[in-house]
């Protein structure tokens, strides 16, 4: 290699770090977008950034270096000087948007969250979860006792579940079953998207009560209020008898490998003959490899959510081994994983009684 070719590879390295190093600054300006409602006031359309000021009750030279680095984070254009719009990707955080991420966004940069990231060196030397410490509870009786906080980041899930549950439906045989409890299921937005695709299955939506808070609103609005219950509890205790089907999605990494043991035992003791249980997460490669499986670590976020498990709840992200470990412990037999490709990193990872 050249002195030339040397120096490109370094200087491309250091932007890399650089890029990196700024990460959270460039979060903090999606936060404040989304605080703003910056993607609402510019609609459809192109606006002056004086005019948007207006409306934000903002100062007008602030608010035009936030709509330029927002421009610059490629989710506005810059047609002409203070003149701008959205591009596609800024689109999605308008809260109307049929794919939208605010609710996201919000919950992912909010101070709560992100304080426990500042002891993420705290978390590795001794392996402690840094937000039981910080707060002196855990992550979820936290937001039982914040009602605002529980609402936003049920909001989150629904709309980080939403590219799953347009290609779940179409991507495992749910036409073998007769019933589907989705443990852990949130507002029923996955649930909703599989029997909507198989109107001859029944579910239940399985959660606790506070999870279960916009429920049934979806099943409502989806007009499957005659064919899915709704049922409050607690995963760690029991899941409901009745299916032959139990699904499990973005549940097991909030939680350590005991504990996702006791959820995958609690599925195990009511599978019927012939009942399948479908975890529904990423799954890490065995070893590292950014060239081979770019399309499956997404660009290392995967690893970034299995640091976020590791200081705000305690859990992890698991590779293929991790998971036929605790399924053999929750006297289960992991028969397949298949990667979800219309929905990466996701895989369906299907399990049988051992």
């Amino acid at each position: 290699m050249s002195k030339t070719d040397v120096r490109a590879a370094e200087a491309a390295d250091g932007e890399l770090v650089v890029r990196l190093a700024f990460g959270s600054m460039a979060a903090q300006t999606l936060r404040a977008a989304v605080r703003l409602k910056v993607v609402e006031l510019i609609g459809d359309g192109q606006r002056r950034a004086a005019d948007l000021a207006a409306d934000a009750g903002t100062a007008h030279q602030p608010m035009t270096r936030l709509l330029r680095a927002l421009a610059g984070l490629g989710l506005l254009e810059e047609h002409a000087p203070d003149r701008f719009s959205l591009t596609p990707a800024g689109g999605l955080l308008d809260p109307e948007h049929p794919a939208s991420l605010t609710s996201f966004v919000g919950m992912f940069t909010d101070p709560t969250l992100l304080r426990a990231w500042e002891h993420l060196d705290t978390s590795v030397r001794t392996g402690e979860v840094a937000f039981d410490t910080l707060f002196g509870t855990d992550f979820f009786s936290h937001l039982g006792h914040h009602p605002e906080l529980s609402g936003q980041f049920n909001a989150a899930m629904s709309q980080a579940v939403a590219e799953t549950a347009a290609a779940l439906p179409h991507a495992f045989d749910f036409g073998r079953f007769t019933s589907v409890t989705d443990v852990g299921g949130g507002d029923g937005t996955l649930l909703a998207s599989v029997l909507d695709a198989h109107p001859a299955l029944t579910g239940v939506v399985f959660d606790t009560a506070d999870g279960l808070a916009g429920t049934p609103r979806t099943l409502a609005r989806h007009g499957l209020t005659d064919r899915c219950s709704v049922t409050a509890g607690d995963f760690f205790r029991s899941v409901p008898k009745g299916s032959d089907l139990y699904l499990i999605k973005s549940v097991l990494h909030d939680w350590t490998d005991d504990q996702a043991v006791t959820i995958l035992r609690h599925c195990r003791e009511v599978l019927p003959p012939g009942g399948r249980v479908l975890i529904v997460e990423p799954v890490l490669p065995e070893v590292v490899d950014i060239h081979a499986d770019a399309d499956v670590t997404d660009g290392g976020i995967t690893y970034l959510t299995d640091l976020n498990m590791m200081v705000n709840v305690g859990g992890r992200e698991r590779t293929r081994t991790d998971f036929e470990h605790v399924c053999h412990r929750a006297g289960l037999a992991l028969t397949s994983v298949t990667p979800l490709a219309a929905a990466p990193p996701f895989s369906v990872i299907e399990a049988v009684a051992d």
